[in-house]
């Protein structure tokens, strides 16, 4: 896309990665609207508007919202997204339909209010926020895990249904950064009182809550999607992050199963 003042929407806009990226946006241009569940103040510049992809006719009523201030949807930019950390085999299946609705459906949901703008236009660009979780299972983080799975086949089939229409789609893979992920990531139920699994959760855990504590700051998520946006053609994946976390993933389609998988589980403390 060139250069030339573009419309951007961006779900989950109030904090965290979305917050950073929708306040970088804006100093260099672009008209940026910013979506939220419940009232908050957005960066100086965002339009706020009210969302819940997890809710059809909110959707629905966002995107009415954007072009009522807005001629057209340039980039959609799918950011909202939550956590849940537990066993898998402790997790009801209602947590684990929260997780997909927010991280996966919701994801879906706005495509499909957005795409027949786009295939009208004859352009536009979706960028998908996924994580390098999308690519490798985490301990008890597996849901989570799923759901990024899941958004990144998602994304690849789209990437070849709406490309005849000159819709792009790009998949960024975050890895731990410093946000407000930490804090509001939920812990299934019966994790609080589990037995079997507890002395292994609370040491994985902690490694999740010392990796987010000391990852990459969210602005290189925002020079990112900058330089995405602005590229002729851009690649369908990025991965961003610390160094090593994106070496770890990247060895992936290198190793042995066997081999990469004692690497995660070494690194995460569940083996010596």
């Amino acid at each position: 896309m060139s250069d030339e003042k573009k419309v951007v929407l961006i779900t989950g806009a109030s904090s965290g990665l979305g917050r950073a990226c929708a306040a970088h946006l804006v100093t260099q241009g672009f008209t940026v609207f910013g979506t939220s569940r419940q009232p908050v103040e957005m960066p100086t510049g965002v339009q706020p508007i009210a969302l819940d992809v997890t809710n059809d006719v909110s959707v629905e009523q966002a995107v009415t919202a954007v072009l009522k201030k807005a001629p057209r949807i340039d980039v959609l930019v799918n950011n909202a997204g939550m956590g849940i950390a537990g066993s898998i085999e402790e997790t009801t299946i209602e947590e684990a339909k929260r997780q997909f609705e927010v991280n996966f459906f919701g994801v879906m949901r706005l495509c499909q209010q957005v795409i027949p703008l786009m295939r009208g236009q004859g352009n536009g660009r979706i960028i998908n926020i996924s994580s390098m979780a999308g690519m490798v299972g985490l301990p008890f983080q597996g849901l989570y895990s799923a759901s990024k799975f899941a958004l990144e086949g998602f994304s690849e089939a789209l990437k070849l249904e709406v490309e005849a229409f000159g819709i792009e789609v790009v998949v960024v893979q975050p890895g731990d950064f410093r946000t407000r992920f930490t804090a509001s990531r939920k812990l299934v139920e019966a994790a609080q009182g589990s037995h079997g699994y507890s002395p292994l959760f609370q040491r994985v855990l902690q490694r999740y809550v010392e990796e987010e504590n000391n990852g990459a700051d969210p602005s290189l998520v925002a020079d990112l999607l900058h330089r995405i946006i602005l590229a002729r053609a851009p690649r369908f994946r990025y991965r961003v992050g610390v160094w090593s976390q994106r070496f770890y993933v990247g060895l992936r389609p290198f190793l042995p199963n066997k081999y990469f998988t004692n690497l995660i589980a070494t690194f995460y403390g569940l083996r010596d």
